[in-house]
């Protein structure tokens, strides 16, 4: 006779697998500290004033102070995978020494030429050859998001910025006019300068929304990676904030407008950068509603097209 153990319904052993998260592969080597240890001082060693010059620009310049984040982020993400990065097969690729060359080489023109952005790039780059050195364009494939995220931590170059903030100056100005118009507000627009009757404002390049343009970009992929398994959806994120964040400072800019006619103090000092938070916070809930909106469309036409059995 069996015992009462015998009958009772037994686990299957794929369910109790199944319920460990994140269990490492059979083949997981263990992590090789002491070379990446070696090679990671070496190169911030190698590129340690140019580094230092970005991380000085990041806490000066209001418009890359997310620049801090963005190493924390993309290592952090490289933590979460340390288990399939030790499960790949690490076969060096021998060409990423040409990169890492060309990178030097890159950041000593840079520097002859006092170009910032060839000097910074030029880190990256060469981070990209000491991985393809390391562990080959498996480990690169592996790596491929956090790797993309370090390039928001880069200032754009000041030709492109200035091509970039100027018709956003004019766009933000345009709107804040017709919505003033409309709130029966007196105003006159001279290019980005507005006048009232209180007083001038003027759309500067802080305010031309290429701040939360940055911002934004690089928290609509972190958003879509941690909230969402559906890796089309950092495209659309991505593409979304484009307009969230035009539209967004164009609000800004119209309420400037508005609490500068009851007080002028409103409209500069902790008021305006108060003010600028908030609509931050506003875009990016309208990123969050942009997310449920998209994921409603498609469970919608997923559903739609399902065969009905």
């Amino acid at each position: 006779m069996s015992s009462v153990e015998d009958q009772l319904p037994q686990p299957e052993s794929a369910d109790v697998s199944a319920a460990i998260p994140n269990k490492p592969s059979p083949n997981t080597k263990p992590m090789p500290w002491v070379p990446l240890a070696w090679f990671g001082a070496l190169l911030i060693a190698t590129y340690f004033p140019i580094l230092k010059h970005l991380v000085e620009q990041w806490s000066s310049d209001a418009d890359v102070g997310h620049g801090f984040f963005v190493p924390l982020v993309s290592g952090y993400i490289i933590w979460q995978r340390r288990d399939q990065l030790m499960a790949l097969e690490w076969k060096p690729a021998w060409w990423g020494i040409a990169l890492m060359v060309w990178g030097g080489l890159q950041a000593y023109i840079g520097l002859l030429g006092a170009e910032l952005f060839l000097q910074r790039t030029a880190f990256l780059e060469t981070l990209l050859g000491l991985l393809l050195v390391l562990g080959g364009t498996a480990l690169i494939r592996e790596l491929m998001f956090p790797l993309v995220l370090l390039v928001f931590m880069i200032p754009i170059p000041t030709v492109i910025y200035n091509q970039i903030t100027f018709p956003l100056q004019l766009f933000a100005s345009r709107v804040a006019e017709v919505l003033l118009g409309w709130d029966s507000i007196p105003v006159l627009r001279e290019g980005n300068v507005l006048e009232l009757a209180s007083q001038k404002l003027s759309v500067a390049e802080a305010c031309s929304g290429i701040r939360s343009l940055l911002s934004l970009s690089f928290l609509s992929l972190v958003y879509a990676y941690f909230f969402d398994d559906k890796v089309w959806m950092r495209y659309a994120l991505f593409i979304g904030v484009l307009p969230i964040a035009i539209l967004a400072n164009a609000g800004r800019v119209t309420i400037t407008g508005m609490l500068s006619e009851h007080d002028p103090e409103l409209a500069r000092g902790f008021f305006h950068e108060l003010e600028g938070f908030v609509i931050f916070a506003i875009a990016f809930a309208m990123l969050y509603v942009l997310h449920l909106v998209i994921n409603l469309v498609y469970r919608w036409k997923f559903e739609k097209e399902a065969p009905v059995v």
